[in-house]
């Protein structure tokens, strides 16, 4: 076969004595792993590059940071989920570019990749919409090691504060600030106010846990812009009656070591988590495509870049629009289908077949929880909200995750912590990849 697929509708089907068509994946999140679990055929070659050996379960990411799940949960090794795939080989290293014209990958540690058909789904990070001096005081979630660390600083928090007798670094240790009321912010609040509520308080003796600040800061009108009115209300009222505080309409403007400033007011803290915004990778640049605002490749309804027929973006590096001509959202089920979509593409495409779909995204809900038994569920026409929504949310989730064992594990850290009112993960372990003053 050719090194370069022709257009859509006109790929030839390669003969069995042809070189086999190379596929390059890169990124193991939801996207890259529903094209790949998607894609089996004749004469394909699949290789799958990231630069960390686990797919991630980002939907639970934020338990693990708050003591309910460990790290296992919600990560598996990507060579063990394709073990049994002979088509598939995996690649641990960073990518650093594309040469569009010589059809490779670059890499940092290891010699360029050639691919026949290239797929970017590298996912996105968090911005501090250009303030990246912030990050060593506030982390972001998007990794196991920010998980583990946020859990490390919270933890850390409660027991520096059990050893102070300076009242005002009491407080300090004991307010924990949370920038962006999406649903990972909202998530984040609601659970840190329960560990300080319900689970902490008979353990120390110095201090009395339930006198913990936890302050969630939004730019916006309110929390859970992305959900219907309604149900941001109900959140926010769920949210205070935890006894986190509220703060809408607040931006904030610096950062440091001592605290957070919010529209020139400092709120002394030792503990911030950032859950503002994201920005996507830099594949754009790889590329040199067109991006939007947030980084974002600006593609093809079928999910190609512009100019490259045989290259394809998708999840949150991808740019797609609705046919209202709105945004699909960076969730996770958004990238799985663009995944088995581009998988749909590359098989008629493979077989010389005719094809000119668009990609079409349909929205499966969105869920939110606040606190361990009070959620909200947008369905579009179906709005739920409460504890048949929270119950809704955990069967959604565990139905979604990887693997039995996986389901099974998380099943029971659920049960015994909605039983004992208790969480099994509550280890201070590694270090502080942000900073090393804790």
């Amino acid at each position: 076969m050719s090194d370069t697929l022709t257009p859509p509708g006109t790929a030839p089907n390669p003969s069995p004595d042809s070189a086999p068509h190379r596929l390059v994946i890169v990124g193991g999140g939801f996207g890259g792993l529903g094209l790949a679990k998607s894609l089996q055929a004749k004469g394909l070659e699949i290789t799958i590059i990231d630069q960390r050996n686990h797919h991630l379960f980002q939907p639970l990411l934020y338990q693990v940071a708050t003591t309910i799940l460990p790290t296992s949960d919600v990560a598996w090794p990507i060579r063990n989920l394709f073990k049994s795939r002979k088509d598939v080989t995996t690649l641990l290293d960073e990518v650093t570019g594309v040469d569009t014209e010589a059809k490779r990958v670059l890499l940092k540690e290891g010699a360029p990749v050639g691919y026949d058909t290239l797929v970017l789904a590298t996912g996105a990070r968090h911005s501090y919409f250009g303030h990246d001096e912030w990050e060593p005081f506030a982390p972001g979630l998007k990794s196991l090691e920010d998980a583990t660390t946020i859990r490390r600083r919270v933890l850390s928090a409660f027991e520096e504060a059990e050893l102070t007798s300076d009242a005002d670094e009491r407080d300090a240790l004991l307010s924990f600030v949370i920038v962006g009321a999406g649903a990972t912010g909202v998530e984040l609040a609601g659970i840190i106010a329960e560990l300080a509520q319900r689970i902490l308080p008979p353990e120390f003796r110095n201090i009395d846990t339930r006198k913990a600040r936890v302050i969630l800061i939004e730019a916006g009108p309110r929390v859970l812009p992305a959900f219907p009115k309604e149900l941001s209300d109900y959140a926010e009222t769920a949210l205070k009656r935890l006894g986190v505080t509220v703060m809408t309409d607040h931006a904030v403007t610096a950062m440091s070591d001592a605290g957070v400033t919010v529209s020139g007011q400092e709120i002394p803290t030792r503990t911030a988590i950032w859950a503002a915004g994201v920005t996507a990778s830099p594949a754009a640049g790889w590329l040199g495509a067109e991006a939007d605002r947030a980084g974002r490749v600006k593609v093809n309804p079928d999910l190609t870049v512009p100019g490259h027929p045989d290259i394809f973006v998708i999840g949150d590096t991808a740019a797609v629009e609705r046919e209202d001509g709105s945004p699909v959202p960076g969730l996770a089920p958004a990238a799985k289908q663009q995944g088995q979509f581009v998988a749909k593409v590359l098989k008629a495409r493979l077989a010389g077949q005719k094809q000119d779909d668009k990609f079409v995204y349909r929205h499966q809900g969105s869920l939110a929880t606040i606190g361990k038994r009070s959620a909200v569920a947008d369905f579009g026409r179906i709005r739920l909200k409460g504890a048949l929504a929270w119950w809704l949310w955990g069967i959604a989730h565990i139905y979604f995750l990887i693997g039995t064992r996986s389901r099974i594990a998380v099943a029971l850290n659920w049960l015994w912590s909605f039983i004992s009112g208790r969480n099994s993960a509550r280890l201070i372990t590694q270090r502080d990849i942000h900073s090393d003053k804790r």
